[in-house]
């Protein structure tokens, strides 16, 4: 089982002199303690339902630039994009140039986006729900064409391009892996099941297992084989005092519904140090799952 970071908050590194450095610690005792991949959120202001939104938050394209820059295996991806928050070719421009610069290590995460507030702040249109997942579902085959050989153009309801021209190509073979973010039965986990490598689902062990069997009925709908698909979750449950046989056996109820990686969320006034005191005397075990 594989165990990813997921960096969601940066009101802990001290201020604006003390973002670069804290989370280039971070990132580097993450990949030190053998964390596979190290995600940020894509978002301009901080979720209001976890924190203030002028709490300071990260660019995170530009995030994962300086993390491949200070780092030399951690995989980079942020968990997810909003696909409102930029046109469809330059994020996957955007997304291949951190995967050519950092040899090979970009994800695409992405999902349908959700935050109004940040939309209608900065003057980034915020089309009803519907429209939100047929530019999704646009914006994946525009990434998958760009990502190929056809550089031709794309005509979709939404999105028009002349030409799918990526140069320089991504270094990931064969093209960056995509990660859906969601859990939505009708859309999100079709979409999955079409388009995906990976998907992201929170809940409990009962939840996912419901969701996991979803995916794979349309896994059957489309014919794709739901074994090429990584299945991670959020894990939150267990106690701030657990212990490694506590956090093993969380593992355990996941992994047994399903769950190939772990997503952790960094927590507390010393994020590098809380990885380091929960996750360096399990790591080896949660690998061996």
């Amino acid at each position: 089982m594989n165990l990813d970071l997921h960096c969601w908050r940066f009101d802990w590194a001290g201020g604006p002199t003390g973002i670069g450095p804290g989370v280039a610690d971070l990132a580097q005792s993450a990949e030190a303690l053998g964390v596979r991949t190290l995600s940020f959120m894509d978002h301009w202001f901080q979720m209001e339902r976890v924190a203030p939104a002028t709490d300071p938050m990260l660019e995170g394209y530009t995030a994962l630039g300086f993390v491949a820059g200070c780092t030399e295996s951690l995989r980079l991806r942020l968990l997810v994009t909003g696909v409102t928050y930029r046109h469809p070719g330059l994020l996957a421009k955007t997304v291949t140039t951190v995967d050519v610069l950092s040899g090979g290590r970009a994800e695409l995460g992405i999902g349908a986006a959700w935050y109004d507030r940040e939309h209608d702040a900065l003057g980034v249109p915020f089309p009803p729900l519907g429209e939100r997942f047929e530019r999704l579902e646009e914006a994946l085959q525009i990434c998958l064409q760009m990502w190929s050989d056809d550089d031709g153009p794309y005509e979709g309801t939404h999105y028009q391009l002349a030409e799918t021209l990526c140069v320089p190509a991504p270094v990931s073979e064969p093209r960056p892996r995509i990660l859906i973010g969601g859990s939505g039965e009708k859309k999100t986990l079709r979409l999955v099941a079409q388009y995906a490598d990976a998907c992201n689902i929170m809940g409990d062990p009962g939840v996912i297992r419901h969701k996991v069997d979803v995916l794979h009925r349309h896994c059957v709908d489309v014919g794709r084989d739901p074994s090429e698909i990584e299945v991670s979750a959020m894990f939150r449950n267990f106690a701030p005092d657990a212990s490694a046989d506590d956090i093993v056996r969380a593992a355990e109820a996941y992994r047994e519904v399903g769950v190939d990686t772990l997503v952790v969320g960094a927590t507390g006034d010393d994020p590098a140090a809380w990885l380091e005191s929960t996750f360096g005397p399990t790591i080896d075990r949660l690998h061996a799952l």
